[in-house]
């Protein structure tokens, strides 16, 4: 698989605090879009308090991305700040860092096939319809809740991928640390009685931001069944300016085939690299030039939602042995997680 030469990976990996100070402007953003939801919802400008509801949501959605891109220690060059802006980010959107990093691992390493956790039950042939079209209308309806339930089950079903002692401790302690942060948040909302400021300045939002990261999730997967990164992932190259603007505010993730084909890339410079997600064989999927086009693309397949080459009857060897490839290329250059 082809990778960027290391002296061109050098001079790209200097912008990653840029990264950092783009998650710092987002959150301030943020903050203040909050105030003005307060201000809003005290004064009684509903459409007002609609619109910077949905505002809130889309930089939600952003910061989830952040999370993503510290679980591969990619957001800051300090890996203390990378961690605790992951851990922070993780906290409200009810991901314990170190489970979203073990399990993600089996996302880029076995991308599309049945050990690819990330998308169960997509990736496995056989499986009920039903079982998909159900867990597929409940993670796009209910991405906020159902996200983190899929990797609560990569962690703790029998045979769990995650072995690493280690690793499982740690887990196991964010996750109390978490359970309790949201026990005491919980507790103290009921106390002050101020639950209709929690549902609309953070809920409403979280649950849109849910179905944000899911319908992006699924138009960069669902459907495909090519094989290697980008046989199986949906990239879109908008040449507009407002194209570029929303790709910026999502952390570049839109160039979805950059990452899978190389994830020491950082996010922001994804865009200088769109040779790596031009097909070089006839099953690679073609850039999109919009996301309109993309999701088309992907909802055409939502009435038999699946993922991955192993749906077809036939595999031939050349395309297994592009997977095991394209995982030992990822594990020579991401930590062991089990």
């Amino acid at each position: 698989m082809p990778r960027v030469k290391s002296v061109h990976l050098e001079e790209v990996q200097r912008p990653l605090w840029l990264g950092v100070l783009t998650g710092v402007l987002f959150f301030c953003t943020f903050l203040a879009l909050e105030g003005c939801l307060f201000w809003s919802l005290l004064a009684g400008h509903v459409w007002l308090a609609a619109a910077l509801i949905f505002a809130i949501a889309h930089l939600m959605h952003a910061h989830l991305i952040a999370f993503h891109e510290a679980a591969h220690r990619s957001l800051s060059v300090n890996r203390y700040l990378n961690d605790f802006i992951g851990r922070f980010v993780g906290f409200f959107g009810l991901m314990s860092l170190p489970l979203y990093r073990a399990a993600h691992y089996f996302h880029h390493a076995y991308l599309s096939t049945e050990r690819d956790e990330e998308l169960w039950p997509f990736v496995i042939p056989g499986s009920s319809i039903w079982l998909r079209r159900t867990a597929a209308a409940s993670e796009l309806v209910l991405g906020f809740l159902h996200t983190p339930a899929i990797f609560l089950r990569t962690f703790l079903r029998p045979k769990s991928p995650i072995r690493n002692p280690r690793v499982r401790l740690y887990i196991w302690l964010d996750l109390v640390f978490l359970t309790s942060g949201w026990l005491a948040i919980l507790i103290a909302v009921t106390w002050t009685g101020v639950w209709y400021w929690f549902l609309f300045m953070y809920l409403v939002p979280a649950l849109m931001a849910g179905f944000m990261q899911s319908l992006r999730k699924y138009v960069e997967h669902m459907g495909l069944t090519g094989a290697g990164a980008l046989g199986s992932t949906r990239s879109v190259v908008s040449p507009g300016i407002m194209g570029r603007l929303l790709s910026f505010s999502l952390f570049n993730e839109p160039y979805h085939g950059v990452h899978h084909r190389d994830v020491r890339i950082p996010c922001l410079v994804y865009p200088r690299f769109t040779d790596l997600v031009m097909p070089l064989e006839a099953e690679d999927t073609v850039p999109f030039p919009n996301y309109r086009m993309a999701l088309w693309d992907m909802v055409k397949s939502l009435g038999d939602p699946r993922v991955g080459r192993q749906w077809h009857c036939k595999v031939g060897q050349s395309v297994w042995s592009k997977f095991r490839a394209e995982a030992k290329s990822f594990s020579e250059n991401e930590p062991a997680n089990r």
